[in-house]
Parts: C-alpha cells; sequence; structure tokens
C-alpha cells in the first residue's frame, strides 16, 4: 500500500495495523495480510465504503400556491451508496403517496435517488411544514432534512354569528360577519334583501359587524354579508325575524260556577160552580 492517507499504526511479531485517513469510494476492496514464513500465510478481509447521501433538497414550488392548483414537490439527494431511502412528512404526518426513483451516478458506485409529492393544494395546507427525511446507514441514526413552509392563497370563508337567537320588538341585535381568507380579506359589505341598509340610524356598521336597535317588524329581511379579497369574493345570508315581545299572563281568579235551582211551585186551582135559574112562564 502506497498512499500518504495509509499509516502504520503498530508493527510487531503479532500484530500488523495500519490507518486509512480522509477514506474515499476508491478505497474499497480486499485487503490482504501476509507473513513471510516457508509458506507464506495470508489473511484477507473486504472493506466496504459507504457513500454518505448529500444534504436533500425540495424543488418545485412556488410561492403562493392558489388553491386547487396542483402542486408536485421534488426531494432529491446524490452520492449515496448503497441508495438512500426518502420520506415525506406533513406537519410530522407521514405521506405515503409518493413516487420514488433511482439513478446510478457517473461513477457507477453511488445513486441518485429522488421522490415526488403530487397533491392539490387546499386551505387547511397553509403553513403546513413539508419535509424530506434521508435516511441511511452512513448517517448513525441521524437522518437528513430539508423543509419546505407551504402558503396558500384562497378565497374568504364567511360566516355570521347573531348574538341573539329569538329577537323581540324593541331589543337590539348584533351580527358578527366572520370572514378568513388568504390574503386577509377587504372589509365586509353588508345588504338588506338585495339592497342597502335602509335604517343606518338605527343599523350601525362597524368593521364586520352590524348592529340593530329598537327592532320592529320592518327589519323583517335577509341580511347579506360580503367578503372579497384578490383571489375572488364569497357571501353568507342570515334571515332576521323579529318577534311580537312575549306578554307575561297575570294570575287569574278562579270565579265558582253559579248553582243552578230548581224551584217547584204549587198553584192552588179553586173551581167555583154556577148555578143559572130559568123563569119559565106559565101561560
Amino acid at each position: 500500500l502506497r498512499d500518504n492517507r495509509i499509516e502504520l499504526v503498530r508493527a510487531s511479531w503479532h500484530e500488523l495495523s495500519i490507518s486509512v485517513s480522509d477514506v474515499s469510494l476508491s478505497d474499497e476492496g480486499q485487503y490482504t495480510c501476509s507473513l513471510f514464513t516457508m509458506p507464506v500465510k495470508t489473511s484477507k478481509a473486504f472493506l466496504t465504503v459507504l457513500g454518505v447521501p448529500e444534504k436533500p433538497q425540495i424543488t418545485g414550488f412556488t410561492s403562493p400556491v392558489m388553491e386547487g392548483e396542483r402542486m408536485q414537490l421534488t426531494c432529491k439527494t446524490s452520492g449515496s451508496k448503497p441508495a438512500a431511502d426518502i420520506r415525506w412528512f406533513k406537519n410530522d404526518k407521514e405521506v405515503k403517496e409518493v413516487k420514488y426513483l433511482k439513478e446510478e451516478d457517473a461513477n457507477r458506485k453511488t445513486f441518485t435517488v429522488s421522490s415526488t409529492l403530487d397533491f392539490l393544494a387546499d386551505r387547511n395546507d397553509d403553513g403546513a411544514v413539508v419535509s424530506c427525511r434521508v435516511d441511511h446507514e452512513s448517517l448513525n441514526s441521524t437522518p437528513q432534512i430539508a423543509m419546505q413552509v407551504l402558503e396558500i392563497h384562497y378565497t374568504p370563508l364567511v360566516k355570521i354569528i347573531s348574538s341573539n337567537s329569538w329577537p323581540e320588538e324593541g331589543q337590539s341585535i348584533t351580527l358578527t360577519c366572520e370572514s378568513k381568507g388568504k390574503p386577509v380579506p377587504e372589509p365586509v359589505l353588508w345588504t338588506k334583501d338585495g339592497g342597502e341598509l335602509p335604517d343606518p340610524e338605527r343599523m350601525v356598521v362597524n368593521g364586520r359587524v352590524l348592529s340593530i336597535s329598537f327592532l320592529n317588524k320592518t327589519d323583517n329581511g335577509t341580511y347579506r354579508c360580503e367578503a372579497k379579497n384578490p383571489i375572488g369574493r364569497n357571501s353568507t345570508e342570515y334571515v332576521l325575524i323579529v318577534h311580537d315581545v312575549f306578554n307575561t299572563l297575570l294570575p287569574t281568579t278562579v270565579i265558582p260556577s253559579l248553582t243552578t235551582a230548581t224551584v217547584t211551585t204549587t198553584v192552588a186551582l179553586t173551581t167555583s160552580t154556577t148555578t143559572s135559574a130559568t123563569a119559565i112562564s106559565t101561560r
């Protein structure tokens, strides 16, 4: 062995030791130790050199991504021997549906491996951390990781929350329009039955909140909240029904019903006999 990287560590009648610094792939092969006796005695060992994979890189991401667009992220690492293993994670949860490709490098000894993650952009993925993890026996159980934070733009999601579930005449009510989108939606637009709010003195808009005081039956109708951002717009409706004031009945006094009495009257009838006399004249 003639190489400046190889150093004799110990030489004795029963042991011969060498060390190899800055190990390269070319150092792989069969090593022979000989004892020059008659006959010569030899012992052989095969040295395997692992190729350490390069730090992985994620490509294919453009920011921002619109909701519904297809995303293809590719993670690649070169120089591994044997071929490294690549795994994908989204917020620490492993993603199994991926494509894996292994190619032999120009030196015919190491490999370049790549894996592609293919999915549709969804608003729930906004802010998610996608990571590519490379595992290899040369890394001593310490994987190499590349990460990418997703930025997804999407149209607003709108919801109306009412402060009063049973509004009555004379009461007040506030309707809050919650809107979530990316980019952040512009100030919301309130309308009633397809037109402007009819009574600005009682119907006050403050940011995303519509307050209506002294409710009456003319306030009945459909209130619409609309939010928009550069991606698009969305709206939702709330049907307001103002109820009559609920009157509490006063305690009532129970009046006993009249007792019907049957009165029998006995009437005595007196019969009188009249005697009439007829005079007969005799001639």
